[in-house]
């Protein structure tokens, strides 16, 4: 009714400007809205130009006799969304990379176990062979590689990473072997033991590990192949509806958003049951994937089910599905605590009777009073923060049903793709455009920096976050706000005060009533309030670099500039690790940009909630890096899969000098170099990277895109950088001939398969190229004939 009575007066006021001949324009943010306008008005839109452009709010211009018009009032939506986002795949969130390593970092050496790293160092001795780990201890000079000792040739300072275990013992691993190291990640803030050195208690941790890991992949295939058995519905492809619903989106999809829209559709249009879930952060766009899912259900005369875990979270949901579905027949309703016994009596009447097309609600929805008429999706909002018996409800009373779920935590690159074809999944990466970086302010505690920071805030007409994390003492912290900003509207929230009342207080918070929440670290992950963009954290040295970044997260998700104040005791500001940690957090600022070192333990801690208690332990063992390898192959096995995490070719060519040290004593002339110079990447961090991504190849297709990667960062290859990518394409060309071993002894070349020698008229081929640099290419063509 109220949307017919909005357009009776629309008409009336577009009649009114047509007799007085004005010039009539609308601004439409999407093509899909100008159709939709078209069909509203029959088509009838002679004398209005339609121009698709941004505009908040429309204007009148009596002087021009000019009207203009934001198409966003028209169809009531100028409230509920910030501007719009366009495309940006530069904006991409940053990776975790393991092999950014820092002195003093826990890591992980696949052969030997769980080390310290302390630092690069320029070795004394540079060895005849390609180089092993050096193991501190033996004979001056000498080293053990592969369980026994060889001759130096000189004291050459050659490049290592110097690894610490247990007792002190310290290993000298070579820089073209740094592959072999990653950075330890684990779960939680426990720190791991070292191993010792020569101890099988390594090998055996791992060979549990691997088991365990083995049995859980089965038990996740099994669940998922029990359910690809289960007959489901199969939604038919998408109706004009469908499509107008989509277009009426006021912003433009990111790519990653599109594909989990794409991929969501594919599966609901499947006969199985889908089990999606959807990560990104707040704002990143998963409601509108959860939307156009919710749409295309009910387009089918299906009902939708949506599940949060708290009231809150619950009723900003009812409010953008309600806001989003407006110009449509949908019913939406909202099954809660806020709603009166009465209320609820005649909700679920309706439900049992088709009469409501979506549910909002809590786990209130999965009551045993609470039946559906034609229940045909579920979408669970944070899932991991529903309890345990929860979690198995959901997978007994939804078997039949597709299952969305929605999650804020962020999970691991690695892990994502250790899970493809076991877990499907959409992860949703790309930020907003307008989404300003938050402005950090590292401050001594100072009472005028605290009033005027909200002061400026409330100017704005904004909200503040004052984080004090001690309940003895938080009561004290309110008044002392009161005092310094008396016209403020202040209120506590802590997780010790009744569930209730802490829920009363954020919807309060949520809808704008409250101006100063002081608060513990309770503050919800899940929630969006754009309006609050002001944060001060009290006694901010008691909080670990990962839990400052997710706290400052909270704020700056509008397109208006944050700010997080960090306020420390005085005399702690000159020293100590708080000082380094909140200088870090500082230097990291710009979006995305601090993910390497903050967000590592945050992604974890969500690693943690897909996997499970059990798997975290196994993540505490062998660290997370190679657990992600391990279930990778579990995962292949299982489906009957070949996977080839790194190519098992060893090279043995005494013709070829695999570091500086040794190119540099033995000349040009005897020995052609390939490594990776320190003229060619200066920064020793870069190298070992570079050494790491060149030792995961598996794939031509992989060798070329680091090729130009390289050129196009680095610049012209030299020619030991060049030999290095000669050498792998040889690795290549040797495990797919099934060679095993390239060995090359006086020009003699020694092809090894299937542990015997490859003859030719029952002799070694022999290198016959005048210069030794041919000899590589010799070599390589000499396999590829295989």
């Amino acid at each position: 009714m109220l949307a017919e009575a909005k357009r009776a007066q629309f008409g009336a006021c577009l009649k009114e400007w047509r007799a007085n001949k004005a010039k009539i324009v609308i601004y439409f943010q999407t093509e899909g809205e100008m159709e939709r306008f078209c069909e509203i008005l029959g088509g009838v839109t002679e004398g209005v130009d339609l121009v698709e452009g941004t505009l908040a709010r429309g204007f009148c211009f009596p002087a021009s006799n000019l009207v203009v018009l934001a198409a966003a009032e028209l169809f009531g939506r100028f409230a509920a969304h910030p501007r719009r986002r366009l495309r940006r795949a530069e904006r991409h969130r940053v990776q975790i990379d393991f092999s950014e390593l820092t002195e003093g970092d826990f890591v992980v050496h696949l052969e030997h176990g769980i080390a310290r790293f302390l630092g690069l160092q320029k070795f004394g001795s540079a060895l005849s062979e390609p180089l092993s780990s050096e193991v501190e201890g033996g004979e001056p000079g000498n080293a053990i590689t592969n369980g026994s000792a060889v001759r130096p040739y000189q004291q050459e300072a050659q490049e290592v990473l110097v690894l610490e275990f247990a007792d002190e013992a310290k290993l000298y691993v070579p820089l073209e072997q740094a592959y072999l190291v990653s950075r330890y990640v684990g779960v939680g803030k426990k720190s791991p033991s070292l191993s010792s050195l020569g101890d099988a208690k390594w090998m055996r941790a791992k060979r549990n590990a691997a088991a365990s890991i083995f049995d859980y992949a089965g038990k996740m295939l099994a669940v998922q192949a029990e359910r690809q058995t289960h007959p489901g519905h199969a939604f038919a492809p998408d109706t004009r509806w469908q499509a107008e619903f989509d277009h009426s989106f006021p912003f433009r999809e990111t790519p990653d958003q599109m594909k989990a829209i794409i991929d969501t559709k594919i599966d609901m249009e499947r006969s199985q049951p889908m089990d999606r879930l959807i990560c990104g952060d707040v704002g990143f766009g998963k409601t509108e994937v959860a939307l156009r899912a919710a749409f295309k259900a009910v387009m089918e005369g299906k009902q939708v089910a949506v599940l949060a875990p708290t009231t809150v979270l619950a009723q900003q949901h009812f409010e953008v599905f309600r806001q989003r579905m407006l110009d449509y027949p949908v019913r939406i309703e909202m099954l809660s605590r806020f709603r009166s016994q009465s209320e609820q009596k005649k909700l679920l009447q309706l439900l049992r009777e088709g009469g409501v097309d979506i549910v909002i609600g809590t786990h209130r929805l999965i009551s045993g009073d609470v039946v559906f008429k034609d229940l045909g999706l579920v979408v669970i909002d944070e899932e991991q923060r529903f309890g345990v018996l929860h979690k198995e409800k959901f997978k007994e009373l939804f078997k039949l049903v597709d299952v969305l779920t929605l999650s804020a935590t962020p999970i691991p690159r690695t892990l994502y793709l250790s899970l493809v074809g076991v877990k499907d999944m959409s992860t949703i990466e790309t930020p907003p455009l307008n989404r300003l970086p938050v402005e950090t302010v590292v401050s001594a505690y100072d009472e005028r920096i605290i009033r005027d920071a909200i002061n400026r805030e409330l100017e704005r007409q904004g909200q503040v976050f004052f984080l004090h994390n001690r309940i003895m003492t938080i009561e004290r912290a309110r008044d002392r706000i009161v005092d310094l900003c008396p016209q403020a509207r202040v209120e506590i929230g802590h997780g010790q005060m009744d569930s209730d009342e802490l829920e009363a207080i954020m919807a309060q918070f949520v809808a704008g009533k409250i101006d100063v929440l002081v608060c513990t670290t309770i503050i919800e992950s899940g929630l969006d309030i754009p309006n609050a963009n002001t944060i001060i954290i009290d006694r901010a040295d008691r909080f670990g670099l990962a839990d400052l970044y997710q706290l400052r997260g909270r704020v700056g998700r509008a397109e208006h500039k944050a700010y997080a104040y960090l306020l420390l005791p005085r005399e702690l500001l000159p020293i100590g690790a708080a000082r380094k940690r909140i200088s870090a957090i500082k230097q990291y600022s710009s979006l995305g940009a601090g993910f390497r070192i903050a967000m590592r333990d945050l992604e974890i801690r969500g690693a943690g909630s897909i996997l499970g208690t059990a798997q975290s332990g196994h993540i505490m063992t062998v660290g997370f890096d190679l657990y992600c390898q391990l279930l990778k192959q579990a995962v292949a096995q299982l489906k009957g899969e070949k996977l080839r995490l790194r190519l098992d070719v060893d090279l043995r060519l005494d013709f070829v000098a695999t570091n500086e040290a040794q190119f540099a004593h033995l000349g040009s002339e005897t020995y052609v170099p390939a490594f990776v110079p320190s003229s060619f990447i200066d920064d020793a961090t870069l190298r070992i990277r570079a050494y790491r991504d060149i030792a995961e190849i598996t794939t031509h297709e992989q060798l070329d895109r680091l090729r130009c990667d390289w050129r196009d960062r680095f610049g012209p290859f030299p020619p030991a950088v060049d030999n290095l990518f000669l050498l792998a394409e040889m690795k290549l060309a040797a495990a797919k001939s099934g060679v095993s071993r390239v060995e090359v002894r006086d020009r003699k070349l020694m092809l090894t398969r299937g542990g015997d020698f490859i003859l030719v008229a029952g002799k070694f081929p022999r290198l016959v190229g005048a210069r030794i640099e041919q000899h590589l290419r010799e070599i390589l063509e000499l396999i590829t004939k295989l």
